[in-house]
This record gives C-alpha cells, structure tokens and sequence, in this order.
C-alpha cells in the first residue's frame, strides 16, 4: 500500500509560490548544514588546547563527520521512499538540531565528538532529498537554473565555514561556532513543520541490514585504522592491546564482504550500492580522480590552519580570511566550468586542473616560519582554482557515463567514496605530518620548526599523487549520450540536467492546470 504524495498545482514550465518555498527552505537547511563540515578546520587547535587532545584526535572532529556521511548516505534513499518527504526532512533537522546543541554545550572532547556525529547524520539525509525535490517538484524546462543555485550552494558553503568560525573565535567561544547555526535551523524546522510536504511516491522497499553493517565496519575500520597511525605518530597508543595494523585489516576484509555481498544482492536488484556502475571505464576513472582531489582538498582544510596558526602565528579570523578567496573562488566558477565541460569535455579542464592542484601543494611546501601569510593565500587561491576545474568535469563525467536507469546508484556511490575520501584525506595528511614532525623533533629542530617540517612532507606527498592523477586523466574522453531504459523494478530514469548560473526565483502566481507528477524514490 503506497500513501499518495501531496502535490502542487502549478502551470506547465513554471514552480508556483509554495514549490519555490520549499525548495528555498532545503537549500538554506543544506546550506548551514554544509557550512558545519568545514567550520571545524580553524577550530580544531583551540579545540585541543581547550580539551588537551593530540591534533590526530582533534581531526576525528572532521573525519568522524565524513566518514558517518559515507555510512549514512547509501540508507537514504530506502529511507526517504519508506517516511516519505515531510517526515524525512523533519527527522533530519531534529537530528541535525539536537547534535547542534550538544556540540555547543559539549563538556567533554567524547561528547563534541558525538555530537558531530549527529550532525552529520541529519546532513546525509539532507543532501538527497534536496536533489529528490528537486527532480520532483521543478519542470524539466526549469531545472538547470535550479540545479545552478544547488550548485553554487554546495561550493560556497565548505568556503564560508572557516571564515565564519574564524570570525565567531576571534570574538567569543569555539562553541559559538554552534549558538550561531542553532537558531537557524530551528526556524527552517518550524517553517518545514507548515509547509514540508509528501513529494515522493512512498515505497516498501527492503533496506539489507547485513549490508550495512558490512559498510559500517569496512569503512569505519579503514579510517580509524589511518587515524590510529597518525595518533601512534604523535604518542598516542590506540585501542588498549589492539595493533595498529589490525582495524586496517579488519577494514579491508569487512570492504571484500560488502562487495561480495552488493554483487548477490544486485542479481536482484537489491543492493544497497549497484557495483555494477563500475563496469563503465569512464565512471570508475573519474570516481578515481575525484577521489584524489576529496583527499587533497579535505588535507588541506585540515593542515592549513596549523601552518597558519602554529606556524605563522596567524589568529583564527585571520586564518579564515586567508581561505576565504580561494573557497569563494571555486564556488563562483563552478557553473562557468560546467558550460566548458559541454563545449570541450572533461581532458582539457581535468589535467590542467590537477597540475594547479600539484603546483599549489608544492608552493605551500616552501612555507616555513617567518614566511608572510600572502604564501599561502597565493597558494591556497591556486589550489581552489585547480580543484574548480577537477570536480565539475569528473562529476559529471562519471555520472554521464552509467545508465540513466543506474543515476541513484551511481551517485550514491559517488556520494559515498567522495565521503570517505574526504575522511581519508584528513586522516592521511595527519598522519604523514605526524610522523615527519616526530622524527625532526627528536633529530632536534624545535616543535614549531619541526612542525612546519611535517606539514611540508605530507604537502609534498599531495603533489606527487595530484601529478600521477594528471597522467591518468588524460585518458579521460566525454561521454557518448546514452540511451534511457526503464528500470525492470520500477525505476524511473532522469534526464540529465544542465547547470546554469542564474538565480532561483519563484513565478509570480500560480494558476489552475494538471498537478506535477511525482517520481518514485530509487533506493
């Protein structure tokens, strides 16, 4: 038994008032919910001298909350089909409030830590049921400026975070950080309780628990694994009587039994993740590249403001000032990369890309105590332009090459490992810069010397990956225009949508005409 979806009448071609609302209300909630991932990366020092935790458990405040993404984002789509819109948007924000409040009064680093958890949790939902709604509620002829202003949302966001904590820090509390995005989003929870309503056909559809499970401990095992040698690194021990390399282990079998398990299920077509994505050349290419650039970029937000703060001796609103530019950048070219894409494909913005990326990485390695912080703004602008010309093209390179009756699948597989990589890469940075700045210390350079020292090692690692991505890249060729085919399940398929850069604004009035139709969720 399927609950009907409550629609909205509106005249073909148009988005009437109520559509528009709801609309502009998900992309503010995604918004603040986006800008939360990044706002820990200028608080993480004051955080640990605040709770006197190593910088390798400090960064667990950002890796815990991509990695419960990765694990939460796969479960979405059975959810949103099983609650239906209104209920998942309100479960959402609850969840999302509530860990708000906690990370804002937290009086331990466990508790803040779990908090960010929730947090991330209410996020993973937010993110594709904005992209559902979307699809539903907007017309064909209308979702490419739509799509433009989802877009420009999701740059923007990870780039006023540290900004915005930056500034909150250098006038009051870490955890004001927190008091300033409560109040909105509970305003956007008492305006969705009123006008939040069904927009996707309600399902029955059978979520495998054993799969996620499998997922939970595959992919949580792999990143603690990483971060547990990046703490060894700086002196810590890890789990009491656990080997470094056992969560690694763990983590990597736990990875083979989920595959193994996606391939069984997929025969039916129901897998928790269609591997089947990955038999497209140019899908899993570009979900490789894209991976690099997760990692390059989430090390990044991470080391940046150590060298700023501990190195150069920066305060946090000047730390957040010095990647603003950058961040800024990357957002307000997006859509112009996105119209290149169509004219030139994905070879001649994708290698040049990645080569800024690798300039930029090597630049931020000749950064040493005493340098002035235009340095690193110089480089960080240069690393944001890099990375603006990687993710439009891959992403919808990747997406265009599957099926259009594989796009759930294939973009929540693209959610999912961009997550994780983004985990990964925080873990990763740390824990090269760790131990570099051990061993230059006990070879006696002083802390902040040996520090800069470390953060320059894991710097230079991140060159040579983004230059062996560059190479892979130019295999890279634009998607040949594939065929719909309807879902032998039920599936609807979607037409691909065009970016644009225009601003969403609503139709001045709606008039009487044949409701919109609504699609069903895929899981």
């Amino acid at each position: 038994m399927t609950a009907s979806p409550t629609t909205t009448h509106a005249p073909p071609g148009t988005l009437s008032r109520q559509n528009f609302l709801v609309i502009a209300l998900l992309l503010v909630s995604t918004f603040v919910a986006i800008l939360n991932e990044t706002t820990m990366s200028v608080a993480v020092p004051v955080i640990m001298d605040e709770f006197g935790v190593t910088a390798a458990s400090g960064q667990w405040l950002m890796t815990a909350f991509l990695l419960t993404m990765a694990v939460v984002i796969p479960t979405t789509g059975w959810f949103i089909g099983r609650v239906g819109t209104r209920v998942a948007y309100l479960t959402a924000m609850s969840i999302f409030s509530v860990g708000t409040l906690l990370a804002a009064l937290a009086p331990t680093f466990g508790v803040l830590l779990g908090a960010r958890v929730l947090q991330a949790s209410g996020t993973a939902v937010l993110f594709p049921l904005l992209m559902t709604t979307v699809m539903t509620l907007v017309p064909a002829a209308r979702r490419g400026q739509v799509m433009g202003n989802v877009s420009l949302v999701i740059s923007v966001a990870p780039a006023l975070g540290p900004t915005m904590s930056g500034a909150v820090i250098e006038i009051a509390s870490w955890r004001w950080t927190f008091g300033v995005v409560l109040p909105i989003a509970l305003i956007a929870f008492a305006i969705g309780t009123r006008y939040v309503r069904n927009t996707a056909e309600r399902t029955q559809a059978h979520l495998d628990l054993l799969s996620v499970l499998l997922a939970v401990g595959a992919f949580g095992g792999l990143v603690y694994g990483m971060s547990a040698f990046g703490e060894s690194a700086q002196g810590g021990a890890g789990l009491p009587g656990v080997p470094l390399w056992a969560p690694l282990a763990a983590g990597a079998v736990l990875l083979v039994l989920f595959g193994l398990r996606q391939l069984s299920l997929q025969k039916h077509d129901d897998a928790l993740l269609d591997l089947r994505v990955f038999r497209s050349r140019g899908f899993s290419t570009g979900l490789g590249i894209l991976a690099t650039g997760m990692v390059a970029m989430f090390g990044v937000i991470i080391l940046l403001p150590m060298l700023l703060q501990d190195v150069l001796g920066l305060t946090t609103l000047q730390t957040g000032l010095t990647m603003l530019p950058g961040g800024i950048l990357m957002g307000v070219l997006s859509p112009g990369v996105g119209r290149l894409y169509d004219r030139f494909g994905p070879r001649p913005l994708a290698v040049p890309g990645l080569l800024a990326v690798a300039t930029a990485m090597f630049l931020l390695t000749r950064v040493h105590e005493g340098s002035p912080a235009w340095n690193v703004l110089v480089a960080h602008v240069v690393l944001s332009l890099g990375l603006a010309f990687v993710f439009t093209p891959l992403f919808t390179t990747a997406l265009s090459s599957v099926r259009p009756d594989m796009y759930a699948h294939g973009s929540a597989t693209l959610a999912t490992l961009q997550q994780l990589a983004g985990a990964a890469g925080t873990a990763i940075f740390v824990a090269i810069m760790s131990t570099a700045a051990r061993g230059l210390e006990a070879g006696g350079e002083s802390e902040t010397s040996a520090l800069a020292g470390g953060i320059d090692t894991a710097f230079m690692v991140g060159a040579v990956v983004a230059l062996v991505a560059a190479v892979v890249a130019t295999t890279l060729s634009k998607p040949v225009e594939q065929d719909g085919a309807p879902h032998p399940h039920g599936g609807s398929t979607v037409d691909p949508v065009d970016v644009t850069d225009e601003p969403l604004r609503a139709d001045p009035a709606p008039l009487p005409s044949a409701p919109v139709q609504d699609a069903p969720v895929s899981r």
